[in-house]
Order: C-alpha cells, then sequence, then structure tokens
C-alpha cells in the first residue's frame, strides 16, 4: 500500500527527455483483445515486442510482458469494492528510453482508463515473468527483486538494474493522485500514463516471407500472434505467461504448421530444440533466463550469472524430437531437400543423433520384459511429465498414454527411417550401428505390447449408468450421450497407468497423437471416431468443442479432479482440436481402410469441425471452459471464474496451428448433432 511506500521525490524528468518514440501506429479499432476479464494488446515494432494485459474486475492489475530476456514489469491494485472494466483508448506506442548510466532500455507507452473512484497501488513487480508467475499465483516474490516507487503528485516510478548489475526494468505509472491512491476525474474515471519498458536483449523477429508461405491460411488475427511469439533465436510458447522457449510447444506447432511453415522458421524450430538438448540427449521442456537465470545460480551455486539454465522433466518431449524431424527430413520434400545441410549445421546432426541414442536406450528395457514396469515413467518425484503438466493433470498416473503407446514408438520408427535413408551415417559410431539395427524388432514390441496395458471397457449397464449420473453432476442432458452409447460398451484407452499398473479410467483426446504420427488399428481407429463423435458425457463432444479430458466413468474423487475449473479438466484446449482434425485428415488419406470405417471417421471429423467452427472466436486462446444454459452450450473464458486454477494465454504459439487447417472439401455436419450442441458465446 501506498502510505508504507517511500515518499521520495527524485528528478525523474531527466530520463523521460532521453525517450525515443517510434513513429506513432495509426489507430486501429482490433488492437485490443479481450478475453474473460483481461483485456489484451500486443506491440511489435523494431527492437520492441511488448505484451499489455489490463485485468479488470474487483482486484485490477496491469502487466507488460517482454519476450526479451522472459522479463516484465506488473502492478497489483488493492481490492475495489465495485467491478471495474479497463480500457485502452489509442495503442501502445513503441520507445526506447536510457537509464541513468546511458543504457537502452525498450517497451512501450500506452494509455489505459477504469471506472472506479480509487486506486491504491499494492505491489509492483519487475523482473522474470516467471516470477510475476509466481507472484500472481502465491502472492509472493523474492525479496531482492522488489523496489520500492518513487513517489511524487503525479505518480509513481519503479526502477532498477537487474540483479546483475545489467540494464533492467522500469514502470512509470502518472495521473492524478490524492492521498497516496489514483483518484477519478469528474467523469468518474482513472486515466493513466504508463511507461513500461526493460534492458533485456531484444530477439530477432521472424517476419512475411520468412515465416509462412502463400499456402497459409487468411486469418490476420492467428497470423498476427503467430508473429509475435516468432523469432529467429526461438518460438515463444505464449503470451503473457510463457514468453520463452518451451521443447513441447515448439515440437507441436512446428509439426502442424509445418505445411504453412517456410524452411527457415522450420529449421529455427528444429535448432532451438538442438541447441537445449542435455548432455544425454534430453529435450529442454523450459528454459530459465534473464533474472530467474540469476536467481537459479544464486540458489545453486552461489553466483549471480546470467547464463542458461533448462529443466527436462517432461519426458514425453524426448520422445517427439525424432518423429517431428523426420516430418521435415524425411516427409516434406522440402526438407527433404535441404536434410543433409541442416544436418551439417552448426553441429545438428550430432545432436539429432544424441537423441535417437537416448530413446533407443530408453525404449530397450520395455522392449526387452514388456511388462508395465518397463514403461517410460515420470521422472521420480514428480506427479507431472507431459502435456497435462497440472499436478491433477493425469489424474495420479505414473505411466502415460501418450508417452508409451504413440511416442516411444514413433520415435524409434522415425529414427529407424532416418538411419535407412542414409541421413544419420556421418554421426554413427560402430555401437551405434548395432542399435539401430535391432530397432525393427523393439518398434514390433513396442506396437504390440503397450497400447493394450491402457485399454479400457465399460460394460454397457455400467456405461450408461456413469453416464446418467455425471450428466446430472456436470448440468448436461443425458439423452443424446445415452442414444450414442447404443447399448454398448465404452472403450478407450486410459490418460495413464498408476505405478502398480491400474488404469487411471478418464477418457481423453491423447488419440490424436496416434492419428497424427502413427498407424492406428482398425479397432483403435473405430475407437477413436466414437470418442470424437459421442456427445458429453459419453464422449468428448461439447457444443464448446472437444473436451481434452471425461472423467464420466472414473470414481467421484477423481472426478473432482476434473472439472470445468481445472487447467486439464473437462475443458476445451485449441491445439488439441487442431491436432485431431489434423490426425483424422492424415488417417483419411490411407487406402487400406474398410468403407464402413471410413464413414465413421468422416463422421467424426464433421463433429469435430462443428465445434472448431463454433468457437472460433476464442481459437487463439490457449484454452477456455465452458457452462451449460438454456439448452446450450456457452464457451466461458479459463480463468474469468474465481474458482479457475490458473488464466490461458491470449497468445498461444500451438492455438495458431488452424492457420495450416482447413474444414475438408464437401465435409457434412455431424450427423448425431442435436439442439445440445449448440453453442452460445
Amino acid at each position: 500500500m501506498l502510505s508504507a511506500v517511500h515518499r521520495r521525490i527524485r528528478a525523474a524528468a531527466g530520463l523521460l527527455a532521453l525517450a525515443t518514440v517510434a513513429a506513432a501506429p495509426t489507430p486501429r479499432g482490433d488492437f485490443v483483445q479481450k478475453e474473460g476479464l483481461n483485456l489484451n494488446s500486443f506491440e511489435r515494432s523494431g527492437r520492441v515486442s511488448a505484451h499489455v494485459v489490463l485485468r479488470s474486475g474487483s482486484d485490477p492489475r496491469l502487466i507488460v510482458a517482454f519476450p526479451a530476456g522472459n522479463s516484465g514489469v506488473g502492478l497489483w491494485f488493492d481490492g475495489i469494492d465495485h467491478p471495474a472494466e479497463w480500457t485502452m483508448p489509442a495503442p501502445a506506442q513503441p520507445i526506447t528510453i536510457k537509464d541513468a548510466k546511458g543504457r537502452a532500455l525498450h517497451g512501450v507507452r500506452f494509455t489505459a482508463t477504469i471506472a472506479t473512484p480509487r486506486l491504491e497501488a499494492r505491489q509492483a513487480v519487475l523482473s522474470s515473468i516467471r516470477v510475476l508467475r509466481d507472484y500472481q499465483a502465491l502472492g509472493t516474490a523474492p525479496g531482492e527483486v522488489l523496489t520500492p516507487p518513487v513517489a511524487d503528485r503525479t505518480g509513481l516510478v519503479w526502477s532498477r538494474d537487474r540483479l546483475d548489475g545489467a540494464p533492467g526494468y522500469r514502470l512509470e505509472v502518472h495521473g492524478a493522485m490524492r492521498g497516496g491512491a489514483f483518484v477519478a476525474d469528474k467523469a468518474g474515471r482513472i486515466t493513466l500514463s504508463i511507461t513500461a519498458v526493460t534492458g533485456e536483449t531484444p530477439l530477432t523477429p521472424l517476419t512475411g516471407k520468412d515465416l509462412l508461405t502463400p499456402a497459409v491460411n487468411a486469418d490476420p488475427k492467428a497470423r498476427a500472434a503467430l508473429e509475435y511469439l516468432s523469432y529467429r533465436e526461438k518460438f515463444l510458447a505464449g503470451s503473457w505467461r510463457f514468453d520463452t522457449y518451451f521443447g513441447r510447444d515448439t515440437l507441436m506447432s512446428v509439426r502442424l504448421l509445418m505445411p504453412v511453415l517456410q524452411p527457415v522458421a522450420v529449421e529455427s524450430g528444429l535448432r532451438s530444440v538442438l541447441e537445449r538438448l542435455s548432455p544425454e540427449g534430453k529435450v529442454a521442456h523450459e528454459e530459465d533466463i534473464g533474472e530467474f537465470a540469476i536467481l537459479d545460480h544464486r540458489k545453486e551455486d552461489g553466483t549471480s550469472s546470467a547464463a542458461p539454465t533448462f529443466n527436462y522433466k517432461m519426458i514425453d518431449s524426448h520422445f517427439m524430437l525424432a518423429p517431428v524431424a523426420r516430418a521435415w527430413l524425411l516427409d516434406d520434400a522440402r526438407g527433404r531437400g535441404r536434410a543433409r545441410a541442416f544436418l551439417a549445421e552448426n553441429g545438428a546432426g550430432a545432436e539429432l543423433m544424441r537423441n535417437l541414442r537416448f530413446v533407443m536406450a530408453e525404449a530397450q528395457p520395455f522392449a526387452r520384459d514388456p511388462v508395465v514396469g518397463k514403461l517410460i515413467g515420470l521422472e521420480p518425484g514428480m506427479q507431472v511429465g507431459e502435456w497435462r503438466d497440472s499436478n491433477d493433470g493425469l489424474g495420479g498416473g505414473h505411466y502415460p498414454y501418450d508417452v508409451n503407446a504413440v511416442f516411444v514408438p514413433v520415435a524409434l520408427e522415425a529414427a529407424d527411417a532416418l538411419y535407412r535413408a542414409g541421413l544419420l551415417t556421418p554421426y554413427l559410431s560402430g555401437e551405434d550401428r548395432a542399435a539401430f539395427e535391432r530397432l525393427p524388432a523393439m518398434i514390433a514390441t513396442w506396437r504390440e505390447k503397450a497400447p493394450g496395458l491402457f485399454a479400457m471397457e465399460v460394460p454397457a449397464d455400467k456405461a450408461a449408468e456413469d453416464v446418467r449420473a455425471y450428466a446430472g453432476q456436470a448440468g448436461v442432458p443425458a439423452a443424446p450421450a445415452l442414444a450414442a452409447l447404443k447399448g454398448e460398451p465404452v472403450r478407450f484407452h486410459a490418460i495413464a497407468l498408476d505405478r502398480d499398473g491400474k488404469p487411471v479410467p478418464i477418457e481423453n483426446s491423447d488419440m490424436g497423437f496416434d492419428l497424427l504420427f502413427g498407424h492406428p488399428t482398425e479397432a483403435d481407429l473405430g475407437q477413436s471416431a466414437q470418442l470424437i463423435s459421442r456427445p458429453f458425457p459419453a464422449g468428448l463432444r461439447t457444443g464448446a468443442g472437444m473436451l481434452v479430458a471425461n472423467p464420466a466413468f472414473a470414481s467421484a474423487a477423481l472426478q473432482a479432479r476434473f472439472g470445468p475449473n481445472a487447467y486439464h479438466g473437462t475443458v476445451i484446449w485449441s491445439w488439441q482440436q487442431a491436432l485431431a482434425a489434423a490426425g483424422l485428415a492424415r488417417q483419411l488419406e490411407r487406402k487400406d481402410l474398410p468403407a464402413d470405417l471410413r464413414l465413421k471417421l468422416a463422421d467424426a471429423q464433421a463433429c469435430l469441425w462443428d465445434g472448431i467452427d463454433a468457437t472460433r472466436s476464442v481459437q487463439r486462446s490457449e484454452l477456455w471452459s465452458w457452462a451449460y444454459k438454456d439448452g446450450a452450450y456457452r464457451v466461458v473464458a479459463f480463468g474469468a471464474g474465481a474458482k479457475d486454477v490458473d488464466e490461458s494465454n491470449a497468445a498461444q504459439l500451438w492455438s495458431t496451428v488452424f492457420l495450416a487447417l482447413k474444414r475438408p472439401a464437401g465435409a457434412g455436419h455431424c450427423p448425431s448433432a442435436s439442439a445440445t450442441a449448440r453453442t452460445h458465446p
């Protein structure tokens, strides 16, 4: 609170006099994007990339996130009596100013207004986005990064160097003040002039002809989001919360966008993954850079080094690299023509070979003895390890379905294909050759033995009983789901197995990975088609899109962990719909499927695309939830509710992948659609 702040008056005007303001952007009507309580505005111009996030409601907040160093500045205000909404009358202007030592700080200046009588600053945090995320979630931040404001009659200024003395961060908030708080004018609105800058090194944008081909879909907003997240050094996972490299997000997004990405963009993404491999060949999940890296080093070795640190806790990423590399280096004609040159450049081939050695070594125990205990499990002490990386995402499971039934076998298949194409020859040792010759037998064991360990079957009577009960609990109609069951058992693959090999009985969307990367059996394809097309809670289909999880056939305790307020619960993730759409299209290209199965897959495709088309307005978001009211599903922004465990990113890398996907020509509509599948915004 301001009353506790050191009210020192210093001449800050000198800094402002040094500001360089880029040519003001032409005002446009779509420069803000509202999602739930958040008002978002993105600016990328020259050396400035910034994401303004103004949070409305009873707990106002402002954040400006910078891809440079994954840094940001944020200001949390005290709660207000009546919810109020932020507005931005014009786009933010990119600026460069100098700090007291003459070093450049890059950022934005903008005006924001809010209709409330009084705003009192509670806490400002200037640091890494990781620190801001933790403060948002936990209400705490390391003491060494906190700094008091300089206050005068016109506003508040927070400014400091980075912990190692490098150029740091600055936040200025100016407006009418009285009694230590910002106060409204006669019209009842508070108007704030805000300057936010960082001294972290700017990234190099990937834009225009270097990013996308002419085949890209015409979606200006999705394209703008992708451009904001695309740099020669790396792709960013999402903003505001993940403004840096994430291995899985990079690999899946590159794969799904590959048909419309330029070669330099594909190879930038692959190279960013290869450069961050561990010595044994693991794919880095996330990097700590900038001030968060300094905090890491202070804990680990007592230094203030800013050298990046990496974590390798996500086991799925290790097995994604090979199939995505294969998709580019072998399956795509453009990549095939560049493959040898790419692998020869900057050690890429040797790095890829390091990952393949790791994959083969990890797969060997199960190949020799295909029992549950030899599957790929989460790292010791971890509750997370694949894309469902919230603590409840796997429902207490230890051996994830997607890793073991899909990614390990497809990674082995990709390694075998790359080897037999001769692309790996310059990087092989004698031991490597022997290992590659064993691959066909290993692949066969994983393909034949692993998926069946996750197979679930709920008897018809029990399935109907569970659907009725869960429909009542969720507040959705049971009749369409029961009709879709047709008195048959329900079959699906468990989301994971626990340490004892017991399945975690959650219907899930991870069959999309097998559709896109694998060669599913006819039985598995039929099962996937049912899962996609059956109405919730018999399957995953809702009028708000395809759910990523359905706990209708699980215990009450598990159901409580997978609701519409859970990050990986009965919610919709945009990229998971894209994954299923791309996977269904790939399977329908097969020539070995019987006509009746092709019809089921086409029906599932139509149902999926009906849901996708119904939620175009939120398609670029990370995820969303839903409510059922007046006979229809309604999209609800995730993070807008008091019970939501987190908030969604307004720009998410893998939510831009529909730039490469279109509803298939001639596709009909879901044959089992009903009034319950309608969606209202």
